[in-house]
């Protein structure tokens, strides 16, 4: 399954928040809003202030519990996150991209934004019946999330290094 570009920026988006929560914590200085705001291609207004920087962590907890969600459940958090925020999407195009969609007027606080989009990529997800594209990374000592959009669903480790931890593993266990 091929989702939109938007659905696969706010998904990822949406992941690399979440695991920056994982220890250690990765989000623990404006700064690091920065380079997420930066990475992710969020646009609109930002404070760039401590409140900020607590309203972005604080939202980490609420997204991974839609992302980890079973179908139902995430459709309930789905359609509370958007009720809440009023959401009405718009189509729009800006810095070389085509239609997509904002479904926040780009005034809304950053976080407001970020739990908005992400539940909108949800839907997608939910839609098309996708919610194995969304897992917790398979190595036993790690929670990060995973967002496998490979074609054969091959994708279980949240990073390389996970991955590479779990082989080295194996290797030397062999290796006895």
């Amino acid at each position: 399954m091929v989702f939109t570009h938007d659905t696969t920026a706010a998904l990822a988006a949406a992941v690399d928040l979440v695991n920056s929560a994982v220890d250690p914590d990765t989000l623990t200085e404006l700064a690091q809003v920065d380079a997420f705001f930066a990475k992710h291609g969020y646009t609109g207004a930002r404070a760039r202030d401590a409140d900020d920087l607590a309203a972005v962590r604080a939202v980490r907890a609420p997204l991974r519990r839609m992302l980890t969600a079973d179908r139902d459940t995430a459709a309930r958090l789905v359609n509370d996150v958007l009720a809440a925020h009023r959401a009405v999407p718009q189509l729009v195009r800006h810095d070389g991209l085509d239609y997509h969609l904002h479904v926040l007027h780009p005034d809304t606080p950053l976080v407001d934004r970020i739990a908005a989009e992400t539940a909108m990529a949800m839907v997608d997800v939910i839609r098309a019946d996708e919610m194995s594209r969304l897992a917790v990374c398979a190595a036993e000592s790690c929670e990060g999330m995973v967002l496998d959009l490979s074609r054969n669903r091959s994708r279980r480790f949240c990073s390389t290094t996970c991955g590479n931890r779990l082989a080295v593993a194996a290797y030397r266990a062999r290796r006895k």
